[in-house]
This record gives structure tokens, sequence and C-alpha cells, in this order.
């Protein structure tokens, strides 16, 4: 409660009542009537003490951040200039009582005198000017630190694996977070649609960002978990976000680098003019029947299936092991789309086609299982091709999921950072807020 003492000098011949013209209490005059004090010279002097209400208007553009000006109007309500002359003196603010919520700018005071169309006497008034800045520690330390480091949370969105199942339950908490934040400032503020405060502005473009973020992180989740067999990624997204976006980042796919610092380290070096024999998928399998025996011939497998089945090792008494004076060894070649070929070669002897072929449907005929094994490793060979295709794609899908949270952090921290500067320093007494209340 602040205790001003307002002071008149009034010079007139007897009491004259002197009210609050903008008064809101329900008595309208709220002073106590004491006895004015009449000198020799005729002056009359009129202190009423009483607690004073008044209707003011409350900006809150800068809240918390503002500085309310009310206005006091005293005079008379029946008595002209030329009756009653009123002066002013300056206030008297020895007795005022600090408070926590405003301090106290100053009390200016002006005298008026103001002619009516009706009347050519004038009626003079002294309006006092009660100027108060708000306090922000309290405003500071409940709602403007929490709000900046829950917006911080949201970020913390974009750095959160896609694994880890609480990317959206993050970003949901921040959001309601921030919603208690808002019903909190909606009940200090007065209920006014003249203008926007400046805390609920800011709360609002925090409220966008996290929002956005929720936004942002569902469409992240859904290039994480893509689906292999729903298409590869079109072009455009390819060469915008794998190309344009990761290279701005800074960022490379995983094992890219190691590849590089591998090739770099040691350059690629041919002996012969053909490619070496690099199996770089099961659509080369080399089997061998005889337990012991290594294979010694050298072949070129150019994408077949070379099966090598033994038949002599394994005694003459089994009737289904055609005699024979060669080697041993039997090839026969399966090519991709599965064709029964004859092998190159026979323990490094050449064989005419027709006893490859002769050789090929005996095998054919007496041993039936050949044809349903060479099914079943082509299937398994066709499945892992397209597992190592389907998870191609789950790498580039799961790679541009990471480029769009690195790009949303920086694009997030840096837009949240100017919203929190551009917003809070717009209010004209911002510095002089901070030096004052939180020094």
């Amino acid at each position: 409660m602040a205790c001003l003492l307002f002071r008149f000098e009034v010079a007139i011949s007897k009491s004259y009542p002197i009210h609050l013209i903008c008064s809101a209490d329900e008595r309208f005059d709220a002073t106590f009537h004491t006895n004015v004090l009449v000198n020799a010279s005729g002056a009359c002097q009129y202190i009423p003490p009483g607690i004073l209400k008044s209707t003011c208007y409350i900006d809150v553009r800068w809240f918390p951040f503002d500085i309310q000006k009310c206005d006091l109007k005293f005079g008379s309500w029946t008595h002209n200039g030329w009756l009653l002359d009123l002066q002013m003196m300056d206030v008297d603010i020895s007795t005022y009582i600090p408070n926590g919520e405003w301090d106290l700018v100053g009390v200016p005071g002006k005298r008026n005198e103001l002619y009516y169309e009706c009347c050519k006497e004038p009626y003079p008034d002294v309006t006092f000017t009660v100027t108060m800045r708000r306090r922000t520690l309290y405003y500071g330390l409940n709602l403007l630190i929490p709000c900046v480091l829950i917006s911080g949370l949201a970020l913390l969105v974009f750095l959160l694996p896609a694994d880890s199942g609480e990317k959206i339950s993050l970003g949901i908490t921040v959001l309601l977070s921030l919603t208690v934040f808002m019903l909190l400032v909606a009940e200090i503020m007065p209920a006014t649609s003249d203008s926007v405060p400046l805390i609920a502005q800011y709360f609002a473009s925090t409220m966008m960002i996290v929002g956005l973020s929720v936004v942002v992180t569902v469409l992240v989740l859904q290039f994480h978990h893509h689906d292999p067999r729903g298409g590869k990624m079109p072009k455009w997204v390819r060469v915008i976000l794998l190309n344009w976006c990761a290279w701005f980042l800074r960022m490379k796919k995983p094992g890219e680098e190691n590849k590089t610092a591998v090739s770099l380290s040691n350059p690629p070096t041919y002996k012969y003019s053909h490619s070496p024999p690099h199996h770089t998928s099961t659509t080369s399998i080399q089997m061998s029947t005889i337990p012991g025996q290594a294979s010694t011939q050298s072949t070129t497998t150019n994408g077949n299936m070379n099966l090598y089945f033994g038949y002599h090792a394994m005694g003459t008494d089994n009737p289904t092991f055609p005699p024979s004076t060669e080697s041993g060894l039997v090839t026969c070649g399966i090519g991709d789309e599965g064709g029964v070929g004859g092998g190159n070669h026979l323990s490094g002897s050449s064989q005419p086609d027709i006893h490859l072929d002769h050789t090929r449907t005996l095998l054919l005929e007496q041993i039936p299982e050949i044809s349903l094994i060479l099914e079943e490793v082509q299937y398994i060979a066709r499945r892992f091709r397209e597992q190592d295709e389907g998870e191609e794609i789950c790498s580039e899908w799961k790679f541009a999921a990471a480029v769009v949270d690195r790009l949303c952090l920086v694009a997030f921290s840096l837009f949240s950072i100017i919203c929190t500067f551009t917003i809070l320093m717009s209010a004209p007494n911002f510095i002089e807020a901070v030096s004052k209340d939180f020094t």
C-alpha cells in the first residue's frame, strides 16, 4: 500500500469540496472531510486523508516490461475559477512504502484551466500523473526463464535418435508444458483486446516452434522407418537432401569415410587384365562333396554357379555313379537363369561338348536331387540380392532422416534465438528492467 500526500492551496473564504474527478469508489468521495486551514491573508489549505480509487488505462503492450501511467484529476464540480482558485503543490513521497511489484518512478503534477462553451469563467483542476514501472524479477524467474529452457528442450527432439521411440513423446510433452505456462500468463494479464502482450507474443512464437518440431519429427520418423517395398527415393529428394543439404551440413553417409580412407591408402592394382574373381553375392557358389579333397582347378565363374561332385572317391560299389577312367570329378555349370551348361575343363583337360552334354544328362537322370538343390540355391541367392537392395534403400531413407533432423536443428535454433532477442529486446525499458531487477 502506497501512501502519498497531495497538497492543495485554495484561496476561498469558506470550505468548498474538492473531489477526484475520475473516482471509481462506490461513494465517489472516499476522503475524510477535515477542516480547512485559513491564514491571515485569506489563503486556505485543505488536506483531506483518504484511500482513492481511480479508473486508469492500462497498456499491456510491453508486459512484463511495461510502465503504467495513471492520471488523478482533482477539482470542484460546482465552483469555477472565479470562486475557487485551485493551486498545486509538490507531492510528498517521503512516506511512500516500496512495493514488491511496482517501482514508483515519479508523480508529476500540472494545473489546468478549462473553458466551456456555456460559460465564460474558467474551471481549474490539478492533475497528478502517477508513473509506475513493473518489476520483472518475478516474471523473469517464473515465466521467461522456464519458457526459454522449454524451447531449448524442443530443440533436443532433433538430437534424439529415431530408434529410441521417444521423439514424438518429447515434443508433445514440451508443447503441453508451454500450454500450462500460457494459462498462467492469461491469469496474470488483464483481459483486454487492445494489444497483444509481449510475453504472449514470445510464448506464441515458442509454441509455433515446438508445434513445427512435432510435425517435422513425424516426417523424420516416416523417412527413418520407410518400407523398402514402398519404392525408391525420388531423384529430386535424393539431390536436395543427400547431395545439397548433406554437403551444406558437412554430413556423410555412414561408412563413406571409411571407404574413402581405404581407397586413398590402398589404390586398386590388378595383376591381370580382367577383373579379380571377387564374389559380391551368392550368385557364384562352389560346392564339393568330397571331404578332405580341395579342388585345384582354376575356374572362372562369370556369374555362373559351379558345382563339383566327386563320385570316383565314393567307391565303385554305388551303381548310381557310372565308372570312369577320368580324374573322378564332373563339373556342372548352372547359369543365373537356371540353364545347365558344361564346365570349362575337367582336371585341367578340355572335354568335347558331346561328352559334357552326355555327362549332364546322365547326372540329372540318375541324381534328380541336383535340380532341386540348384533351384533352392538360386532362390537363396535371389533373396540375398533383394535383401541387399532393401537394405540399401533403407540406408538412403535413414540418412535422409538424419539430414532433415540436422537441418531442422540448425534452422530452429537460429529461429529460436532470433525470436528470443527480437521480441524481448523490443521493449523500450528492457535494458533498464534487467539492470535494476536482475542485478
